[in-house]
């Protein structure tokens, strides 16, 4: 499991009954999280002193309980700095297990010694931008959300990165690369956090299980001649490790003409209370 262990602004503090308890900078979270089947007792102190609550509902989403939880605030990672805000559907708007993936591909883009040109695909509020730009790479952000891409903005801007090569589009992704294809531009680094299902801004109807290998395939036609990497996110529970491995090895693996060395694993978070690791979905990694 790849372990996302190097952060000093989070960390989950326990975990047990469907719930984790977080500490984002100087606040407290209970959040739900469907992994956590397991019931232990609630003793670390910090269940008592929450910031803020999001309840399940049985019927599906839910809602926010508040105490004392500004409207907004910053933590940081490392020489990264990202925006917070509770919204809809219990989220924050950072997925704090991809900063392994953040050092990952940051580490790849400064060893280069070139200039390398990233696409960021389901991009949200660019945590993978935000730290690819900051290794140095022109960046190219792009989600279905007009209001993620102005988050993704904000973020760049607390990190320093208000003037970085970072150009942001709010479109389909799937359209996108279809376009870049025909103009002929090419990335050599690609980065892609697909959901399990969408829409996009007119409509068009995503479903992983059905979209992600051609959508895989797409996207290796953008891939320069002398490409750095390819990353696959998946929160889906059928998108296994080996699952994610068998896309990748099929599309860019060694036997085909981009020569890829592909491994994929769980990422997880350590757990402070007992030192278990929480389960966070699957990244499939290519490095060519």
């Amino acid at each position: 499991m790849w372990i996302a262990d190097q952060w000093k602004d989070y960390e989950v503090i326990d975990t047990s009954s469907n719930e984790k308890l977080e500490r984002w900078g100087d606040y407290i979270l209970v959040r739900p999280d469907p992994q956590v089947i397991w019931d232990t007792p609630h003793d670390a102190r910090e269940w008592k002193k929450k910031n803020a609550h999001y309840h399940r509902s049985n019927k599906g989403g839910g809602q926010w309980e508040f105490f004392d939880l500004p409207e907004q605030w910053t933590i940081g990672y490392k020489d990264l700095r990202f925006n917070l805000k509770p919204f809809n559907f219990k989220h924050t708007g950072l997925f704090p297990e991809q900063a392994v993936n953040w050092d990952w591909a940051m580490n790849l883009i400064k060893n280069s010694n070139r200039e390398i040109k990233v696409l960021n695909l389901f991009a949200y509020t660019g945590g993978a931008t935000v730290a690819c730009a900051k290794a140095g790479a022109k960046v190219t952000h792009v989600d279905a959300a007009k209001g993620m891409v102005t988050w993704a903005k904000e973020n760049a801007q607390a990190s320093g990165l208000g003037d970085a090569p970072i150009r942001y589009l709010v479109d389909d992704c799937v359209k996108f690369v279809e376009r870049e294809i025909r103009r002929g531009n090419h990335y050599d680094g690609i980065i892609m956090d697909p959901p399990s299902y969408g829409r996009g801004p007119k409509g068009e109807i995503w479903k992983i299980e059905e979209r992600i290998y051609p959508f895989i395939q797409l996207c290796s036609k953008v891939l320069s001649k002398d490409p750095l990497f390819f990353l696959v996110n998946s929160y889906t529970t059928g998108l296994q490790p080996a699952v994610l491995t068998y896309m990748l090895e099929t599309v860019l693996g060694e036997k085909t003409k981009f020569g890829g060395k592909i491994c994929s694993d769980e990422i997880g978070l350590p757990v402070s209370r007992n030192g278990l690791v929480l389960p966070c979905g699957a990244s499939g990694r290519c490095e060519f």
